[in-house]
Formats: structure tokens, C-alpha cells, sequence
């Protein structure tokens, strides 16, 4: 398999939380190189050095920097479109700019290319047993007869190649009642909200911290035929704006979050008021090592874990509220 180098420049305070998202991602094959390292090594006084390494010499005033390693295939764009947003929640967050600029370059290949070799990595995939999802340039199979759901790259999450995606899309469809009203937490693409208006929810609200994925789940919406009326995408984090947790409403016959571990920890307390009493949480976007932790959180609001999903160290659940 070939790889991708992703460097993403921040500084020593930033590594933490870089390295933090990273994992929550699933991505745990990084570089570290910070010039505090090299600092360190001069002021320790406890040995003497008649040589030093080339590759610490290096670390002398330089940007600290994450790399980070993609794989060079369709699920490595997801990856990178979902590297982007979490370095854009960083920002966000980052009032006081300790983390440094946060932007990222590709290494060994330039973006455009790659998004553009997407053709050879983006085949129709059938997910659950009603879904088919396909990119715009494919053709719809001869008497095919699973719902489709058309989706095509861009700079957002969500195009059904990562098992998290497909986890998620899978309990959906299986938990989700005609006309049911649902409520997608961390949209990306809108990739699950769209799929469950295709799958018989009569209404979906959308939300993500991004402007750019909330601006592509609603193109989307209009791509798959998708009625105005039937799906509403609002940008804002429920975390800390009590006045979009309001706007969102209650009465939710069921929410899906396919979010990292920790805004799904952060979220948890909020998941139960959204929903009708009864109603179902879907949550994906868990690493394997973090599921007992997510999921003991979720119960702690009450909530009953009724299936657990797991593919390639990815888990998904689902739930019913109190």
C-alpha cells in the first residue's frame, strides 16, 4: 500500500491536542518533531557529547510539526477530510492561538491529484440491504433495486468508504420507523441524515461545527432529490451554544452521531434531550480502545445499550433513551 505524509504545523503546546485528534481518528502512525527537543538536550548538563545526531540537529528552530500517514486509497480522502475539520474545531477552540497556525501540507502528492484520481478508488457500494451508494460518474446497475444514494468527494466527511460511516448507516437502517423525525450530530457530508430520508424518515436536521460541511450536506440533499422542507442544516456546536440546542428542539424519534470519542463524551449529556422518551441513539466514530469509555458515559444518562457493531477496531451502538 502506498502512503500519504500529512504535516500539520502547530507548536509544543498544540502537540497534545493534534495528537489527541489524530487518535481519536483512528490514526496512530505519526512523526513528532519539536524544536523544545532540541533545547532540552542542550541544557541537560548531566552528559557530555562529542557528537550529535543529524536528525536532532535538525530540530533546531524548526516549526514543530505532526506528520501523520494516510493510506493512498478513497478511505485515506475521508481521513483527510475528517484531519481537516477536526484542525478547523482546533481553531475554533484555540482562543488564544498557543496551538500555532494548524494547517497541514501533503508530502508526496499534491491534493488536487489525488482527489482527482478518486474515479479509480469510488466504486457504487452497497451498504445494509437497501442502500447503494455511488458517485455521480457511475452508472446505476441494471435492475437494481436498493435506494441510491449519490455522493461525490469533497471537502467534508462522508462518502460511505470508512466503516464507521457504514457501521452507522447499517443500524440506521435497521432501527429507523417510517417517518420517523432524526437529528444527524456532526453532519460531514450529510451522508446519514440524507440516507435515512431515503430510507423513510420524514424529517432531518442536520448540524455540524463547519460551515463548509453544513453548505455540502444541504447541495447534497438537493443532489439526492431530497425536499426542502424535509431536511434543515444548521451550523453551530451543541456543546456550547445552549441557543442552537434550543433551536434544535426536542421530540427527535431518533439521533445519530458519528463523531471521535471525545465530542461524543462532550455530547452525552445532551443526547437524551433531543429525543422522544423511547426514542434511539445511533453513535459511531469509536476507536476500539475508547469504546467501554463512550459507551459507559452514554449509559450513565440512562440510556439502554441494546447492539454493538464492530469493523476493522471501528465500533458503532445503538440505544434506547430512557
Amino acid at each position: 500500500m502506498d502512503w500519504v505524509e500529512v504535516d500539520i504545523y502547530t507548536t509544543s503546546e498544540g502537540i497534545e491536542a493534534v495528537t489527541g485528534s489524530l487518535l481519536g481518528l483512528g490514526i496512530n502512525g505519526f512523526v513528532i518533531k519539536d524544536a523544545k527537543d532540541f533545547e532540552e538536550f542542550l541544557s541537560d548538563k548531566s552528559v557530555n557529547w562529542d557528537y550529535i545526531d543529524d536528525d536532532l540537529m535538525g530540530l533546531k528552530n524548526c516549526e514543530t510539526t505532526v506528520t501523520a500517514y494516510l493510506p493512498e486509497n478513497a478511505q485515506g480522502l475521508d481521513y483527510l477530510e475528517a484531519v481537516k475539520a477536526e484542525l478547523r474545531a482546533l481553531k475554533t477552540r484555540d482562543t488564544e492561538n498557543a496551538f500555532g497556525r494548524l494547517e497541514y501540507e501533503l508530502k508526496n502528492v499534491r491534493e488536487e491529484d489525488w482527489a482527482n484520481n478518486w474515479k479509480q478508488y469510488f466504486k457504487p457500494l452497497e451498504i445494509g440491504d437497501k442502500l447503494l451508494i455511488k458517485p455521480s460518474w457511475e452508472e446505476i446497475p441494471e435492475g437494481e433495486t436498493r435506494k441510491i444514494l449519490e455522493i461525490d468527494p469533497a471537502s467534508s466527511f462522508g462518502t460511505g468508504q470508512h466503516n464507521t460511516t457504514q457501521l452507522c448507516l447499517e443500524l440506521v437502517e435497521k432501527y429507523l420507523g417510517e417517518n420517523d423525525k432524526v437529528l444527524d450530530l456532526g453532519c460531514g457530508s450529510g451522508i446519514l441524515s440524507i440516507g435515512a430520508v431515503l430510507l423513510g424518515a420524514d424529517e432531518c436536521t442536520a448540524i455540524d461545527i463547519d460551515a463548509n460541511s453544513v453548505k455540502i450536506a444541504g447541495e447534497n440533499a438537493e443532489k439526492n432529490n431530497i425536499p426542502a422542507e424535509k431536511y434543515h442544516a444548521i451550523c453551530g456546536n451543541v456543546i456550547d451554544d445552549s441557543a442552537l440546542v434550543a433551536e434544535i428542539g426536542t421530540g427527535f424519534d431518533m439521533v445519530c452521531a458519528n463523531i471521535v470519542a471525545d465530542v461524543l463524551i462532550g455530547m452525552s449529556g445532551l443526547f437524551k434531550g433531543f429525543l422522544k422518551q423511547g426514542g434511539r441513539l445511533i453513535v459511531s466514530g469509536i476507536i476500539d480502545m475508547r469504546k467501554d469509555e463512550v459507551l459507559d458515559v452514554i449509559k450513565a444518562q440512562g440510556f439502554v445499550l441494546d447492539e454493538i457493531r464492530e469493523k476493522e477496531d471501528w465500533v458503532a451502538a445503538s440505544f434506547k433513551a430512557p
